[in-house]
């Protein structure tokens, strides 16, 4: 084992230490660049993996077809951030984080060889890990969960060599349900196990089984209501299929989208402080508590959420850039914040859009929010104009006070990115009659003279006004 990186004695520049290379890791690094040149502050960035700065968001639309290159993902190579003065050690897994002695352990998963790198600044931004069921035959020949590009190539490469034309998903979150619009993509007959009542666990159980029609519409075959209890592997050791408690589901090929969990085995064993949900705990300047030249973000942390003023776990690549720009600031000397989020997300599978934010039902009990719901079916555009699809509105708003909770909707194009509406008017904490005044853009191409949105906020002011009489 080898000692790197003296701290001679002297003036000398800091040393800012990154373990991850993806969107919060290098967001942050290109941010602190920005703010200090290479004589004040050296870079290092350690990633395990073989590429830095891409869209994992996107690897379903490059497993289905959809985008068609791989580096199209990629906003910014290994390379490219050499070129800028961040050296990127690939390949390189940190072990050990030694906090008293500020410094970290890491081992060239290459060469094998260790060593130590001292720090003055340290940013964790470790992600997410796909949740792997212990079942039987879950690290079978076949059986895949998709989190990094080297995932994404491992599954595409898995699809050039099967003959079998069956794919099981197991999950129906957003990763569940955008992988099996990949294989469909692919020309696979895809079954969807899911252990809720209906798909979209993120969308409450009404709306999620609109999901579910559209799924079956679509081809796919759910199964929910359905916990795995095995994956079965033939002669040659690659799987052949999914059990359940009930049945069994004949499959070439397997894509785990159960979800993922924070990432934060270093932190843990390093005595760093986490929440409820297993991630990292930070201040509004995204620092690790306690710790005033640690920082962390993305999908390793637990975030407020601003409706229910409770912490959150919600791996984003939106939050994941926005948790860098933040980091990169504060670690490179200037003075940024991360509020918190409402819990907006969109999806989609096939031609069926999905969104939702702020708060479900479930969540609303769950804190002890009283609420009215309101569901109202609109079009996405005048209902006399050429192309107009029809969407579904759920709304929740708090009695006696008005304020909205949530809001979930389900349709087809031009649906899901009617949320940010409903994102803006959470963070603002407005009411629902407030949103009914809002001077949104109308045109019969683009929406219905009352917007969808607006229509369900007219519907549960409507119902607020009737709770106070």
């Amino acid at each position: 084992m080898s000692i790197g990186g003296g701290r001679g004695g002297g003036s000398r520049r800091e040393r800012l230490v990154v373990i991850g290379g993806d969107a919060t890791g290098m967001s942050a690094a290109s941010q602190a660049r920005r703010l200090k040149d290479r004589d004040e502050l050296e870079i290092v960035a350690f990633e395990r993996g073989h590429f830095t700065s891409y869209s994992a968001c996107g690897i379903p639309y490059w497993v289905g077809g959809e985008v068609t290159e791989r580096d199209e993902l990629i906003a910014r190579t290994p390379g490219e951030h050499r070129a800028r003065g961040i050296e990127v050690r690939l390949r390189t897994e940190v072990t050990e984080i030694d906090v008293a002695g500020q410094r970290v352990r890491a081992r060239d998963l290459d060469s094998g060889a260790e060593s130590w790198t001292p720090y003055d600044k340290l940013v964790i931004a470790t992600g997410a890990r796909p949740v792997r069921p212990d079942l039987p035959g879950a690290d079978a020949p076949g059986v895949h969960g998709v989190q990094t590009l080297d995932d994404g190539q491992a599954l595409l490469d898995t699809l050039g060599r099967t003959r079998g034309r069956r794919a099981v998903v197991v999950g129906a979150g957003y990763i569940g349900v955008e992988m099996a619009e990949a294989l469909i993509n692919r020309g696979f007959e895809v079954t969807v196990v899911n252990r809720g009542k209906e798909p979209m666990s993120t969308l409450d159980p009404d709306m999620g089984r609109l999901v579910h029609r559209a799924m079956e519409g679509l081809g796919i075959t759910m199964v929910n209501d359905a916990e795995v209890t095995g994956i079965l592997t033939g002669a040659d050791g690659r799987v052949r299929a999914v059990v359940t408690e009930d049945a069994e589901y004949p499959a070439d090929l397997v894509v785990l989208g159960i979800g993922v969990r924070p990432e934060t085995a270093l932190a843990r064993a390093a005595g760093l402080p986490l929440g409820g949900h297993g991630g990292l705990l930070t201040d509004l300047a995204m620092r690790v508590r306690g710790h005033g030249n640690v920082w962390a973000g993305g999908d390793c942390v637990e975030v407020l959420n601003l409706v229910s003023g409770q912490e959150q776990y919600v791996p984003l690549g939106t939050h994941a850039n926005k948790h860098g720009q933040v980091i990169g600031t504060n670690a490179g000397g200037g003075y940024a914040t991360f509020p918190g989020v409402v819990g907006t997300a969109v999806s989609k599978v096939c031609d069926l859009e999905i969104a939702r934010t702020g708060l479900r039902e479930k969540d609303a009990r769950r804190v002890g929010l009283r609420f009215e719901a309101v569901t109202i079916e609109s079009t996405s555009r005048a209902g006399y104009y050429p192309g107009a699809a029809p969407m579904t509105v759920k709304m929740l708003a708090e009695p006696g006070t008005g304020r909205l909770l949530g809001v979930q909707i389900v349709g087809r194009e031009g649906a899901a990115k009617r949320v940010d509406t409903a994102a803006v008017a959470l963070t603002a904490r407005m009411t629902v009659e407030q949103m009914t005044a809002l001077d949104l853009g109308y045109a019969p191409p683009f929406s219905p003279v009352w917007d969808p949105v607006l229509v369900a906020a007219r519907k549960a002011a409507a119902k607020v006004r009737e709770g106070r009489g």
